[in-house]
């Protein structure tokens, strides 16, 4: 069946596609108790294979609403598992350096896909959602496809300063680098100090560590992205990776076409 020059089937993709980017069908939130009793929150639209994404700091699982990536996942048959990850959107927001340290976020993540019985999946990060990526990758043998956006190579380095002086920041201390940041934080009500937390217990990976990884890997930034280092170094110490740089900076490569269609490419 013809319909103005496209077939239906690929009218359909794209109606459905513009549903979804454009929030009109909204999932239910659903919570998950993990580890030490914090609440969870995620979402799971649509079905098929399964793929988990992973928001920025300052940010929650409603920054990939509307865009083009998650229609589009949605609109190819994916199911889609968003998380607040712990200290940010609807999740619980502990105010204890226990509930942050020896990887809690990714202890969230592990216990989160076990709940859904999940056997085998693909994830996606951006920015600090990719450094929580990049150490779940190390612990969860499930992850066949792994996409590191925004991201180079500066999270393996324990002691790295841009980390050091965001975690001080939330903390009171600001700078004329990071002042920015957390009056955003203020103006969207985000809890400072669990921002601080997140920051001081922020997952590290190493390059040896990551030099072992065997899920298949994008790495995919903007091309005037450098905010976390260098993108082509950290695909260089993961074996067999993948690198796409797309148009666009920090704030606003994840919102593209460019950085969805690479992504999709990939996840084939």
């Amino acid at each position: 069946m013809v319909l103005n020059g496209l077939n239906m089937s690929k009218t359909l993709t794209l109606f459905f596609g513009l549903l979804f980017t454009t929030g009109f069908i909204t999932a239910q939130l659903q919570y998950f108790e993990s580890f030490d009793k914090v609440k969870i929150a995620y979402t799971v639209e649509g079905e098929g294979s399964p793929v988990l994404l992973l928001h920025g700091f300052i940010n929650s699982r409603k920054s990939w609403d509307k865009t083009v990536l998650k229609g589009d996942l949605l609109a190819k048959g994916y199911q889609v598992i968003i998380p607040d990850l712990r200290g940010n959107g609807n999740s619980d927001k502990p105010q204890n350096d226990e509930a942050y340290q020896e990887n809690a976020e990714v202890k969230d993540l592990l216990l989160l896909m076990d709940s859904l019985g999940i056997e085998r999946y693909k994830a996606i990060g951006y920015s600090r959602g990719s450094i929580v990526l990049a150490k779940l990758m190390t612990k969860d043998k499930r992850i066949a496809k792994a996409v590191l956006g925004g991201m180079g190579i500066d999270f393996t380095n324990a002691e790295w300063d841009r980390r050091l002086i965001f975690a001080a920041a939330f903390n009171g201390q600001t700078t004329s680098e990071t002042q920015g940041a957390v009056d955003y934080a203020k103006s969207v009500g985000a809890d400072l100090r669990s921002l601080h937390l997140q920051q001081k217990y922020q997952p590290v990976t190493s390059k040896e560590a990551l030099a072992k990884v065997q899920a298949k890997v994008l790495v995919i930034a903007g091309d005037k992205d450098l905010d976390n280092g260098n993108p082509i170094e950290l695909q260089r110490i993961i074996p067999d990776a993948k690198l796409e740089l797309v148009a666009g900076d920090h704030n606003g490569t994840y919102k593209t076409n460019g950085f969805a269609k690479a992504i999709l490419k990939f996840m084939k």
